[in-house]
Parts: structure tokens; C-alpha cells; sequence
């Protein structure tokens, strides 16, 4: 098939590429989330090759030639990493001068030396929430594990009280805030906003972190009252380092981005004139990819220069953060063509037709669709991804804003109940020094609060806006 018939094919996503009926397209999603499940559980499968046969099973099961669906999932995964691939390898690159310079153990020992006693979980909450911004959660938990381990070794304190709010802080930035991955990708899917997206984020994640980090930790630490592991407590990260970046030009950095965006979506929402000159400037200075590049630009001198890294190193920091995200950029590729796959064979449509008769919001039911399949795979990137597919007709009548707060629900169902298979569960055992039931009642109830207490927020937000 030519890459023309492959281009038309993916643009046309009404034209679906199977007749099949509800029911048993019903039964073919069911079967393709079904094999992608046993596939990482059971046979502890890569995701990007978990994603890939079950979508080729998805069409297969919806009565799709071979030939269409092949079609479908490579004009996906193609679109979505052209989409967002270039954003994580940013994001990437941001992170790691970030780590490697000292900036995040500046940030860190500031905030470190200005909070104590009471104060402390509130630190951590915000620590966790600014170095979470550009990092993906599980970098951002290498980083923040030897602060935890170290501030509640130090201070005396219960481990939960010092980690809850700290995982909490990183938690709810990579399942609402862009620009990582999942957000990103169901922003394109939804066709909603970046700006406007980023916005109502930091307003739903702002209450939800609270909730779920500084309040809940109390009770954590009542149920798990457990000492930092000696054997975990590592080097810190900068240790060779003669110097480091200033608190000051750190934060900056770290805020360009995001600042760059939000003043991109304020200009659009008070201007509201594609042909002004204002409004044309901050279009492509609060593109995402600008405003990245920018911020991986500034890092440069900000943080590389700024702790005495030479050009080599410079050029072999950025060259070391590009490899780890590989396998990142294949899930997400993977998850987009899984999605197109959807979306071809008529599923969208399906999930709309249904929601008429059931009365369910769409809000709520990208949050339910996301809850189901993160319990099932144990990945929020594929939750996210799988359900934006799904409910991407829903957003097309949606207002800018609903768009928004769209994507917001999914990415807090995607959040929902981390257990046994998901690799973030048994990062925060191991680190932690916990056994499985010690898990569950700390790391997996924060989840699961953090994905309830979002979408109330959420629910409410669509009552206003």
C-alpha cells in the first residue's frame, strides 16, 4: 500500500475500515485489550510489541483485511510521533542538564533550608511539583528518592510523611500536566488546546496534590510508620561537580516552558485575532516546541555553563538523555497506532453512539474508559493514549474549554489504582524499602486518591467554564 493511501487513510477516520456491527466490535476492543494485557502480564512483553499485535488482533477481531489495518496503525504511530516525539526528546534533554548540572539539588537544598518541622511535607509536595514539570515520573522519583530518604533520615521523620507528598507532587504533574507524554498525546488526539489545557491543569492539580501529598500523608504514616532503608540511601547526583546553577536561574529554566505556553493562551483567550501582530508572536513562541527548545537552549548556559560544563560535556549530556526515552517514544508510537486502529474500524463511533442512550458525561466517561484500562495494563501513558482514542468524538462539538477539561479526565483515570503491573508500584516498594501490602496501602490509595479528587475537580471546573 502506498503512503499516500496510508496518509488519506488515517485523515479519513470517519470512513471506517470495517462494516462490522457494535456488537462485535464491542467484542474486537474487548479481545485487543484483552491480548495486550495477557501479553505485558503474563508474558512480561515489551509494551511497543504488546500494543502492536493487539492492535493487529483489534482488527483482525473487527473483520478488517490485514492490509487496512497494517495501514491504520502505521499511519497512527507515524502520526502521533511526529505529533509529540520531538516534545519528549525536549523534555529529555531539559531533564537531564537539569540532573546533571545540580539544578535539581539546588532547587532541592533551598527550599530544604528555608522549610523544617511541620513545614516539610509541604516542602516536599513543592520540590516534587517543580522538578516534576519537566522530568518523566520515573526520573523525577530517581531524583527526589535520596531528598526523601535523606530529609526523613535527618529530621527523624516517618517515611510516608516526607515520600507520600513527594510522589504525590511528581504523580499528579505527569498525569495532567504537559509536556509529558500522556497529556501531549491526548491533546493531539482531542485536538484540544495546549494552552487552555496547561491552564485548567495547574488549577485541577494545585487542590489534588494537597489532598493527596500533605494531607493524606498523615494518614500513611499512621499506617505504614517505617524508617528510610539504609542500604537505599544513594549519592547524590552532583557530588563532582565544583559549582552549581543559581536557585534563581534553575527555577527560570525550568518555568520558560510553561510560562511561554500560558502567556500563549492568555494572549488567544484576550486578543482572540489570529491576524494580530501580539497574538501571531506568542502563537510561536508558546508552541510547545518552541518553548522547549527555548528552555533547552537557555538550560544550556543556565545550568550546563552555568556548573562549568565544557562543550563535550554539554554535547554528551544532551546525547545521554536521548537514549533512555527509546522505548518511551516506540509505547507512545505504539499507543497512537492502537488508537488510529480504533478509530478506523469504528469504534469512536461506537463509544458515541452508546454514550447517547447511556446519559454518562463525556467527562465521566473518558475517566472510566482511562480507569479501566490502566487497571488492566498497568501503564498510564497506554490508558491515556487508548482512551483519548476512544472518546475522540465526543471532544468534536466540545468547546475549547471542555476539550481541555477532556483530557484532563482521562489523564486522571489514567492515574487510577497503580498495582502489581505497573512498574511504578514496584519502584516505590523497592525504594522505599516496603513490603506489598505496606504498597498498596500507601502508594496505590494516593493514586487512586489522586485520580477520584481530580476529576471532582474537574466535574466542577465543567459546571463553571
Amino acid at each position: 500500500m502506498t503512503s499516500l493511501s496510508v496518509e488519506m487513510l488515517a485523515a479519513d477516520a470517519a470512513e471506517p475500515i470495517t462494516s462490522a456491527g457494535n456488537a462485535q466490535l464491542g467484542i474486537a476492543v474487548l479481545a485487543g485489550i484483552a491480548v495486550i494485557v495477557l501479553l505485558i502480564t503474563k508474558l512480561k512483553m515489551h509494551a511497543f510489541l504488546a500494543l502492536t499485535i493487539g492492535s493487529l488482533a483489534l482488527g483482525s477481531f473487527a473483520g478488517a483485511a490485514p492490509a487496512d489495518t497494517i495501514a491504520s496503525f502505521t499511519a497512527g504511530l507515524g502520526s502521533t510521533v511526529a505529533g509529540v516525539g520531538v516534545l519528549i526528546a525536549l523534555g529529555a534533554i531539559l531533564g537531564k542538564l537539569l540532573a546533571d548540572s545540580g539544578g535539581a539539588d539546588q532547587v532541592v537544598d533551598t527550599i530544604l533550608a528555608k522549610a523544617s518541622g511541620r513545614a516539610m511535607p509541604w516542602a516536599m509536595v513543592l520540590i516534587a511539583s517543580i522538578i516534576g514539570l519537566p522530568l518523566f515520573f520515573e526520573v523525577g522519583i530517581v531524583l527526589m528518592i535520596p531528598v526523601v530518604l535523606l530529609v526523613a533520615k535527618r529530621g527523624n521523620y516517618s517515611l510516608m510523611r516526607i515520600g507520600i507528598p513527594a510522589l504525590a507532587g511528581l504523580s499528579v504533574m505527569h498525569g495532567l500536566i504537559p509536556p509529558h507524554p500522556g497529556p501531549l498525546v491526548a491533546i493531539d488526539a482531542l485536538d484540544a488546546n495546549l494552552g487552555v489545557t496547561l491552564a485548567l491543569g495547574v488549577l485541577v492539580a494545585i487542590p489534588t496534590v494537597i489532598i493527596a501529598g500533605p494531607v493524606f500523608s498523615r494518614y500513611a504514616a499512621r499506617w505504614v510508620d517505617i524508617k528510610p532503608p539504609e542500604n537505599m540511601i544513594p549519592q547524590r547526583p552532583s557530588k563532582d561537580l565544583d559549582r552549581r546553577p543559581s536557585f534563581g536561574a534553575t527555577l527560570a529554566t525550568i518555568l520558560l516552558p510553561v510560562v511561554l505556553m500560558l502567556l500563549n493562551a492568555l494572549v488567544e483567550i484576550v486578543v482572540d485575532n489570529p491576524e494580530n501582530g501580539l497574538q501571531k508572536v506568542t502563537m510561536v513562541i508558546g508552541s510547545p516546541l518552541i518553548a522547549l527548545l527555548a528552555a533547552v537552549l537557555v538550560g544550556m548556559f543556565t545550568l550546563g555553563r552555568a556548573a562549568g560544563f565544557t562543550k563535550d560535556r554539554l554535547a554528551g549530556t544532551v546525547e545521554k538523555s536521548l537514549a533512555p526515552i527509546a522505548g518511551i517514544l516506540l509505547i507512545v508510537g505504539a499507543g497512537g497506532g492502537f488508537k488510529q486502529t480504533l478509530i478506523d474500524a469504528g469504534v469512536g463511533q461506537m463509544i458515541l453512539d452508546f454514550s447517547e442512550n447511556w446519559s454518562i458525561p463525556a467527562l465521566l466517561l473518558g475517566w472510566l474508559i482511562a480507569v479501566a484500562i490502566r487497571l488492566a495494563t498497568g501503564s498510564a501513558t497506554v490508558a491515556t493514549i487508548s482512551a483519548a482514542g476512544l472518546v475522540a468524538p465526543l471532544a468534536a462539538d466540545m468547546s475549547t474549554s471542555h476539550a481541555a477539561l477532556l483530557v484532563l479526565a482521562v489523564g486522571a483515570g489514567s492515574l487510577f489504582f497503580s498495582h502489581v503491573n505497573d512498574a511504578g508500584f514496584w519502584l516505590v516498594k523497592e525504594y522505599f524499602g516496603m513490603n506489598v501490602g505496606q504498597t498498596v496501602k500507601t502508594w496505590s490509595v494516593m493514586e487512586t486518591i489522586i485520580s477520584v479528587v481530580a476529576m471532582a475537580f474537574i466535574l466542577l471546573l465543567s459546571l463553571l467554564l
